[in-house]
């Protein structure tokens, strides 16, 4: 009798035979960690059928079932029980890996969450150097849901540890924390995992960038700085050799800030905030390719997301980012984005292309097939990470559900119960990307070198070395070594090696004029462009020559140079700001990122801009509007007076009164002059949480209010030309002497369309409705329920549709499917009439929205109780 056992995650897979008739006799172990098997059909067919009940794999059964495109493999560094559940991963200096791991993420049949200290920071090592993690350290345990985490020098690191951020710290060399301060108690709250604050991730300009939160972090002078920031991004973050930041949300693959989020955040008054997470490639022109259905998603239930065969067309829940600035994989790659799509068991690659002016966009690398796709449902990769081996590690939580419990739909919850997608849990698996041509490379040490040793890796071809001895240079802010570095910054032939010289130089304080001037002319735009940031230390010297060598930069033939100086002409002395503004608006007006970036530069001065750009012969109503908007939005009398009187100049021309008085209006009303995101076919787009939207509105809209009545305004608003809209807006946020006070509505408030909809609805309710639930909603004995006052009714509007299409059990008896074969018009009619009357408060219904509840809901074929209309109150979070 023999048996085989396979022991995989601590070193290689160890075999063993065992014999009742012999001794036992050992055989020899195989050296090097395991692959997936080379040159499998690619782009590979979509499996016909899926297994009901998906089996969970062992490492090596999961590697069989990758699919890559030809001379690439993946190789299992690490895997269960060595780690559990990895969410995150990075390397120190040394080539450790350290992994956050989220064990109480999704625990049981319910899927729940335990906000008990049950999660690790663990640092995994390599200790007889086969390629293979066979020791784990815990760093930290006793971890309630952590998000994030930055290695710091000296075996310390910042933990985001919602709502606390650490700086955590080994003080005698067992890899484990001995020390804890307390660096802010605002990040984020515990709750729905999906929308934590994340990322913690060092840029190139030594801000560390953290995602869909309000404050990045800024390391300095051995202290932790925390910086307010416009939440942008949802999970993961990356740069590329300019130090551009990247994020993705959801169903949007790829953001870019041209302009770092600081510059909005010094004027509250801008509206709009274009460069700063600017989208790079349209939700309609990317797709990917699972190799099996994936039915299993949170919107599996809409009929334009799977293809015929079963499989998702466009990203489920796209994530992490990472701009492969790396030396083991081909040279086509360097500089394209990989995503995750985690939801479709993929990991989708895009190339990047700068039109040569400084505008990026981006497409999909192969026109069909995945880099790497998987049919293992359970393959779920959560995050990517840089290697100082030159490659790309993928960290997969391995899990059968992939969407937070609290915002998963009845549809997605249903498919996990049928599919037993909850067994299998606390699993975990880290694979390392390979090629045919991947070579060896020494392991670093860069946490024992010297700075001058530090120094000599920032001319390193690959990314992660530059930007760990960067990071390291400017901790240990180590004087000495400026003269290298400056001989770095001025003459490497490499422009990364010059622009990271330079930004390590700008962490310890130590630029001088000299090196700024010189950096403005490189012939690198990158490098101009940091150039030009840099510049801003020195505008408040009337003597330095580095601000006329800046202010030259005005008509640099690269568009990020020029967005980037309109941006840094807002650190000029306040006297000047204006004039440099206008002279960047009359050139380069037509780019709207110029124009919000040029905005963002006059706090407080927007109107001394307006009336000096509105007599201009040649006007940009973009640039108009945005400053007029400015002008609203800070609720400034007198400012809001000038600019009505221009408005209203019968000597100025048409289109520039319009932009005025639109621009005031959107200001005023709070609303953000964004432009549309597009979003294609019923995707979910980038305006959920963590999108951060376009602009930046305002929580209060009061009214500004004006010492008399203006006449001529309100004439404008009765006219019915174009400017009758924008100065109707006007009125509606302006108060005077003896204006009425608006009236507030006791019912919600409908729209044209929704009252039309409304009075249908009270139609159909009294032929239909009106038998069982009486005239006013008040319900009969022993037929019909209240409706007055329902919590059924006044909750979500999904659960009214639910009731109406699938029926429901309760006391009285069970409600009949009144609405399955109701149009979607008429179901929504009625609803919004039962919803908005005898004191409900519950808001309009669209087509659409009931459209979407019947396919979310659409595996129903027996009537709702109350119990799963009205569950039990979730328990509340940890403090």
């Amino acid at each position: 009798m023999r048996a085989s056992l396979y022991v995989v995650g601590g070193s290689a897979v160890v075999a063993c035979m065992l014999s009742l008739a012999i001794a036992q006799k050992s055989t020899p172990v195989p050296k090097g960690p395991l692959a997936s098997p080379e040159n499998l059909p690619w782009p590979a067919p979509v499996r016909a059928n899926d297994p009901k009940f998906p089996p969970v794999l062992t490492p090596a059964e999961e590697l069989k079932t990758f699919h890559m495109p030809p001379g690439y493999r993946v190789e299992l560094v690490a895997s269960d029980p060595l780690i559990q559940d990895p969410i995150l991963a990075e390397f120190d200096g040394d080539g450790r890996l350290w992994v956050m791991e989220m064990q109480g993420w999704a625990n049981g049949e319910k899927m729940t969450n335990d906000f008990g200290p049950v999660n690790d920071l663990v640092i995994l090592e390599d200790t007889n150097h086969d390629g293979v993690y066979d020791k784990r350290t815990v760093f930290m345990d006793k971890l309630v849901m952590p998000r994030a985490f930055k290695i710091l020098d000296h075996n310390c690191a910042l933990i985001g540890e919602p709502p606390h951020l650490w700086k955590a710290c080994d003080t005698n060399g067992d890899l484990k924390a001995d020390t804890k301060e307390l660096i802010s108690d605002t990040f984020a709250t515990q709750g729905v995992i999906e929308h934590g604050a994340n990322g913690l991730y060092w840029g190139m300009d030594n801000m560390i960038y953290v995602s869909e939160h309000t404050w990045n972090v800024l390391p300095a002078n051995g202290k932790f700085e925390i910086v307010p920031t416009l939440n942008r991004g949802q999970w993961g973050i990356s740069q590329d050799d300019a130090g551009r930041i990247y994020r993705d949300v959801n169903t949007d693959a790829l953001f870019t800030d041209y302009i770092p989020s600081k510059y909005f955040m010094r004027n509250p008054d801008v509206t709009r905030t274009d460069g700063l997470y600017e989208l790079l490639i349209k939700q309609e022109d990317t797709f990917v390719w699972p190799v099996h259905p994936t039915l299993g998603v949170n919107r599996g239930y809409r009929k334009e997301v799977p293809r015929p065969d079963g499989s998702a067309y466009y990203y489920q829940g796209v994530s992490s980012p990472l701009i492969y600035r790396g030396t083991q994989l081909p040279k086509n790659l360097y500089g394209q984005a990989f995503v995750l799509d985690g939801p479709t068991n993929l990991v989708h690659l895009l190339s990047l292309k700068d039109d040569g002016t400084g505008r990026l966009k981006a497409a999909d690398f192969y026109k069909k097939g995945e880099f790497l796709a998987s049919t293992d449902e359970r393959f779920r990769p959560v995050s990517l990470t840089p290697g100082w081996d030159g490659s790309v590690y993928i960290i997969d939580m391995y899990r059968g559900v992939s969407q937070d419990e609290p915002i998963q739909t009845a549809y997605l919850r249903n498919y996990i119960a049928e599919h037993r997608l909850w067994e299998g849990i606390h699993k975990g698996r880290i694979f390392r990307v390979v090629q045919d041509k991947t070579q060896p490379v020494k392991k670093p040490a860069m946490i024992e070198e010297s700075t001058t040793q530090l120094v000599a890796h920032l001319s390193n071809p690959d990314g992660w070395w530059r930007d760990t001895a960067q990071q390291l240079l400017v901790q240990r802010n180590d004087k000495s070594v400026v003269p290298a570095l400056s001989q770095l910054a001025s003459g490497s032939p490499d422009f990364r090696t010059r622009i990271q010289a330079l930004w390590t130089l700008d962490g310890m304080n130590a630029l001088t004029p000299a090196l700024v001037t010189k950096a403005l002319d490189d012939k690198s735009a990158e490098v101009r462009a940091s150039a030009v940031r840099f510049s801003e230390h020195f505008l408040a010297d009337a003597g330095s020559p580095v601000k006329a060598a800046m202010l030259k930069k005005i008509d640099d033939p690269n568009w990020q140079v020029r967005r980037q100086l309109a941006a840094s002409v807002g650190e000029l002395p306040k006297e000047e700001r204006v004039a440099a503004v206008l002279a960047v608006l009359q050139r380069y007006s037509d780019d709207n990122i110029t124009v919000d970036a040029a905005v963002s530069s006059l706090p407080g001065q927007e109107v001394d801009a307006v009336q000096r750009l509105a007599g201009q012969p040649k006007v940009s109503a973009d640039a108009l509007t945005m400053l007029a908007a400015a002008v609203g939005k800070s609720r400034s009398l007198d400012g809001t007076q000038k600019v009505l009187a221009l408005a209203l100049d019968p000597k100025l021309p048409a289109p520039v009164r319009l932009a005025l008085l639109q621009g005031a209006a959107n200001g005023l009303s709070g609303g953000e002059a964004q432009r549309a995101a597009p979003v294609a076919g019923g995707r979910a787009g980038p305006g959920i949480s963590g999108g951060g939207g376009r602009g930046r509105g305002r929580a209060t809209a009061s009214a500004v209010e004006l010492p008399a009545q203006p006449n001529e305004l309100i004439a404008l608003s009765n006219g019915t030309d174009a400017m009758a809209a924008p100065a109707k807006q006007l009125i509606d946020h302006l108060s005077w002497p003896g204006k009425p006070a608006p009236v507030v509505a006791a019912r919600p408030l409908r729209t044209p369309e929704e009252e039309a909809s409304y009075v249908k609805g009270q139609s159909i309710y009294t032929s239909v409705c009106s038998g069982c639930h009486e005239a006013e909603g008040q319900g009969a004995p022993h037929i019909g329920a209240a409706l007055a006052g329902s919590r059924l009714v006044n909750g979500g509007a999904e659960t009214t549709v639910r009731i109406l299409v699938n029926g429901k059990e309760g006391p009285i008896g069970t409600m009949p499917q009144m609405g399955a074969t109701m149009s979607d018009e008429d179901l929504a009619a009625v609803l919004t009439y039962i919803r908005g009357s005898w004191g409900n408060t519950g808001a309009p219904l669209h087509p659409s929205d009931v459209d979407e509840y019947r396919q979310m809901n659409s595996y129903r074929k027996t009537p709702w109780t109350d119990q799963e209309l009205l569950p039990a109150p979730r328990r509340p979070a940890s403090p």
